[in-house]
């Protein structure tokens, strides 16, 4: 089946529901890794910038997902917030050795067909959050590769922190995120040339 095509990121947990979610969606998915979002206020800077358009919450189906669910609106405006639900299914995942404390299969271990109807009967309802190429300017033209964040001595060389958290500053996002991180939320939020635009303005400072 091709992958859904979405137009806003999407909030998971952990780093294996991102990788069960990026099997079905193309778009950005940022992890809480957990609760750790209660403490990683850089975190919290990121999705409040990438929510400027929509951002989609899919947590576990069980309390603790509530309560981060719970945590994420408590800083994301409600109209930017779209709360995506798997059913509650019973059961294990393959990699952990017992259940969870309820018993309940987290993002990652929701089968995944049931995951797939999940996702298609949500864009059903909310269309705005699929990606069309008409629409979605970012998405049909030349993205910010790794390349470009090394020759632009944004990664791998000396400086390279500083100037990172420069640019970051320059296009409103969190100081201090790693390169990967930087790299897919400006691919997310601007253009190529707006880049471009960005890099020399950070330079001419």
């Amino acid at each position: 089946m091709k992958k859904i095509d979405l137009a806003v990121p999407v909030i998971v947990e952990g780093k294996y529901d991102k990788a069960a979610l990026a099997s079905i969606v193309n778009a950005v998915i940022i992890t809480t890794e957990g609760f750790g979002i209660f403490k990683n206020s850089e975190k919290r800077a990121l999705i409040r910038r990438l929510s400027e358009n929509g951002i989609i919450v899919l947590c576990d189906s069980d309390g603790a997902g509530g309560v981060i669910r719970s945590h994420i609106s408590s800083f994301v405006p409600k109209d930017k917030l779209y709360q995506l639900y798997v059913p509650r299914i019973y059961g294990k995942e393959r990699r952990k050795a017992k259940p969870s404390k309820e018993g309940v299969l987290g993002v990652e271990g929701v089968p995944y067909t049931t995951l797939t109807d999940a996702i298609l009967r949500f864009t059903k309802k909310n269309p705005e959050l699929l990606a069309e190429p008409t629409k979605n300017r970012v998405s049909s033209e030349r993205k910010v590769t790794k390349t470009d964040f090394y020759r632009g001595g944004f990664s791998g060389g000396d400086g390279a922190v500083e100037l990172r958290r420069r640019l970051a500053i320059e296009v409103g996002l969190p100081e201090n995120m790693t390169a990967n991180s930087l790299l897919a939320a400006i691919n997310f939020i601007m253009t190529y040339d707006e880049y471009n635009e960005a890099v020399k303005r950070v330079r001419e400072r």
